[in-house]
């Protein structure tokens, strides 16, 4: 059965790509905006194929883009030459599908959609999701309608920017926000650790993390069940290190049911990504953090920063953690129940479980 409206609702262009830190929000935030009546496309580049299929949109439309990588000094006009083509066709794309508003997550992938819309006079909204502003949303900001942000603080950005900015959260996949409604309890038989790996640089945690846990005392080591997402390169490692110990391990190179591995977890170890750290926060889910070092402008030091001080975590630098350091702030905290529920409730200090309502109405407030 047709829908006679359908033709009449208002249309969102979606611009995420690139990684599902950028994408994840953008597919909360459309699963919201379709459940309001909207009707959503999805901009993105052609790598985000597999992360987008069960992305909540009508339509895909795909635009080039690129990025420079630092030493090529051929990178920047060949990167510029794609982002171009990727304005023409997304300029000819939103003649075609009339938005209502264009909105952007980050991350070059949003770029080409961006400026098209911006140089045809339509409705803007960027949202940034980590506490440091990227590239991408900096070279945005002057020129777009609205701005939502996830944290109060908006470094890299300038002072128009932040006084424009809207806090809002960063939004979250459904069954994470059903974490918001559940309770932390401390372990008192069994510990449950997870740990993941992030997109980049995962070695460390692949290889740190086992030898570490495999130096707590046995009585701490007994009672461990750990899952732990870890590269594939270091799965035979990682399982010989936690066989030596006689540590309940489970390893695989991706956990699919994240929300219910997070609800039973009593510690969490990972990187500092914006979806990381906002899903400890709404979770309540206490964590040790080791921000990418490479990451531009340090925006996962940045993220984890606003989680240990609300006393949600500890934080160890990459450069400089070591095994003995991890090994002892390991056992610092599996042995501290009471501290483990403080982190946990620090946690839920900076949770914003309904931000995908409130960049939303941010949208609807944009819009035309």
């Amino acid at each position: 059965m047709t829908d006679p409206d359908r033709h009449r609702r208002k249309i969102a262009v979606i611009a995420a790509g690139g990684t599902g830190g950028h994408l994840f929000p953008a597919q909360a935030l459309a699963e919201v905006l379709g459940a309001r009546g909207w009707r959503i496309v999805l901009a993105t580049d052609d790598r985000v194929e597999t992360l987008a299929r069960s992305f909540p949109a009508e339509r895909i439309v795909t635009l080039a883009s690129a990025t420079a990588r630092r030493g090529d000094p051929f990178g920047a006009p060949r990167a510029a030459w794609k982002i171009l083509k990727g304005v023409l066709d997304g300029r000819a794309a939103l003649r075609e599908i009339d938005p209502s508003i264009v909105i952007g997550f980050g991350g070059y992938p949003s770029l080409p959609a961006l400026i098209a819309a911006v140089t045809q006079g339509r409705p803007t909204l960027i949202h940034e999701q980590n506490a440091v502003s990227g590239r991408a949303n900096r070279f945005l900001a002057p020129y777009v309608t609205a701005i939502g942000c996830a944290f109060p603080t908006l470094r890299k950005a300038s002072a128009r920017t932040q006084a424009r900015a809207v806090v809002v959260g960063n939004p979250v996949r459904p069954e994470i926000r059903a974490l918001a409604d559940e309770g932390y309890d401390p372990p008192e038989d069994q510990i449950r650790v997870l740990v993941t790996g992030g997109s980049q640089g995962a070695r460390l945690l692949s290889e740190l993390i086992p030898a570490a846990l495999a130096g707590l005392p046995e009585p701490l080591r007994a009672r461990l069940h750990v899952e732990q997402q870890t590269r594939a390169e270091s799965m035979a490692l990682a399982r010989g290190i936690y066989a030596d110990a006689v540590i309940d391990a489970e390893l695989a190179p991706f956990f699919r049911d994240m929300a219910g591995r997070l609800a039973r977890a009593h510690l969490v170890i990972g990187r500092a990504g914006a979806s990381t750290v906002t899903e400890l926060a709404v979770a309540g889910r206490p964590s040790i953090l080791i921000p990418l070092g490479a990451a531009l402008d340090d925006d996962q030091g940045q993220n984890a920063r606003m989680l240990a001080e609300a006393g949600g975590a500890e934080v160890a630098g990459e450069a400089t953690i070591t095994l003995e350091m991890m090994t002892r702030a390991l056992e610092t905290l599996l042995s501290n129940p009471a501290r483990l529920a403080r982190m946990a409730a620090g946690a839920r200090k900076i949770a914003r479980p309904d931000a995908a309502e409130r960049l939303a109405d941010l949208v609807e407030r944009t819009a035309r």
